[in-house]
């Protein structure tokens, strides 16, 4: 299951997202937002991170007009590595060497077939399980238990 919210500014480009993952099998549970009427983003961020880092779903997908506000509140949440992606190869290294579990796009940056290939990469690529990466996001997780 992806998770999957956005702003006011990314409705429809969500769900462009949400058809292209239903078409590929994925089942995806929107957060919402579901108008274009100005909410504030953080709320959805939210949303989203908790039930990934909850385990209720896989992965998440968040997405506000550059990505950069969703991307910041998202990993306020213990245990969520969201990462801003533009390209392919960023989605692919984030998932490789971060194993992030959150992806953050920015609609008004990005073309929405650029977007459907980045959020493709990001779900389909694993985690390299590589020692380094492993030393790196430990030393992320105990930044995270040392601010309580």
């Amino acid at each position: 299951m992806i998770a999957i919210g956005c702003d006011h500014a990314a409705v429809d480009f969500k769900k462009s997202i949400i058809e292209h993952l239903q078409a590929r099998g994925w089942k995806v549970q929107d957060f919402g937002t579901h108008t274009s009427e100005a909410v504030d983003y953080p709320q959805y961020a939210r949303k989203v991170a908790e039930a990934v880092a909850r385990g209720e779903c896989e992965k998440g997908i968040l997405i506000c007009g550059t990505g950069i506000g969703m991307s910041i509140a998202a990993n306020k949440v213990r245990g969520i590595r969201c990462a801003l992606c533009g390209d392919t190869f960023s989605a692919r290294a984030t998932r490789e060497h971060n194993d992030a579990n959150v992806l953050a796009l920015g609609e008004r940056v990005l073309g929405k077939g650029l977007a459907l290939d980045i959020v493709d990469v990001f779900l389909t690529t694993a985690f390299s399980g590589e020692e380094r990466h492993v030393r790196r996001i430990e030393g992320i997780s105990a930044i995270e238990r040392e601010e309580k």
